[in-house]
């Protein structure tokens, strides 16, 4: 039971500080597999948790200096700024498509905080889309793992390298598809730099 709470911790964690952070989903994988999870457990109590740590994100920002906030973040936060001062129905839409995409969530909710809206009508939505998404790449994840570690002990068949194929193509086009560049201005485009390099 204690690696559930694991999950929980863990999304909690990532998902209210302010700063560049490994995605949740990637954590979930990793302890899905090391303590062979439940997956729809996994993913139910791993959103739940993410979804606490935004809403604490919401609360605590706008005591915090601005400086937390790097220039390619504050380029989202005035993005979405924008789109949250809609009405209540279409931010919620705006919201739950905005999580259907890899795009970091950090900006949306601390423009959320900064703009002093009231986070209870997006929660729900967000909450949503992080199921979805973080089902799909959770499973991605998964068997992509289980495939690779029976490639490697010689037990590979073609449904074992096309699921491991299919599962690294998803998680492909989530780190590398640059999904401002598509949803703004409609250009897929290719980031292959996507780890910061310290100079």
């Amino acid at each position: 039971m204690w690696p559930y709470l694991l999950v929980f911790v863990a999304a909690l964690v990532v998902d209210t500080i302010p700063i560049f952070a490994p995605p949740a989903w990637i954590l979930f994988v990793i302890i899905l597999v090391k303590f062979h999870l439940n997956p729809w457990v996994t993913v139910a109590v791993g959103v739940t948790g993410s979804t606490i740590g935004r809403y604490i994100l919401t609360r605590y920002i706008p005591k915090v200096s601005s400086s937390v906030v790097n220039r390619r973040e504050d380029k989202n936060l005035r993005y979405i700024g924008s789109k949250l001062a809609q009405a209540k129905w279409s931010s919620a839409m705006f919201v739950f498509f905005y999580t259907l995409t890899p795009l970091s969530t950090t900006a949306l909710f601390t423009a959320v905080a900064a703009a002093r809206i009231t986070p209870w009508h997006i929660l729900p939505a967000f909450f949503l889309g992080r199921l979805i998404t973080d089902g799909v790449l959770l499973f991605s994840g998964k068997y992509a793992s289980a495939n690779f570690s029976d490639a490697l002990h010689g037990q590979a068949n073609w449904q074992t390298a096309v699921t491991l194929i299919a599962g690294l193509i998803v998680i492909s086009v989530v780190l590398f598809v640059d999904w401002r560049c598509l949803l703004e201005a409609r250009k897929l485009r290719f980031r292959f730099k996507i780890l910061k390099v310290q100079k």
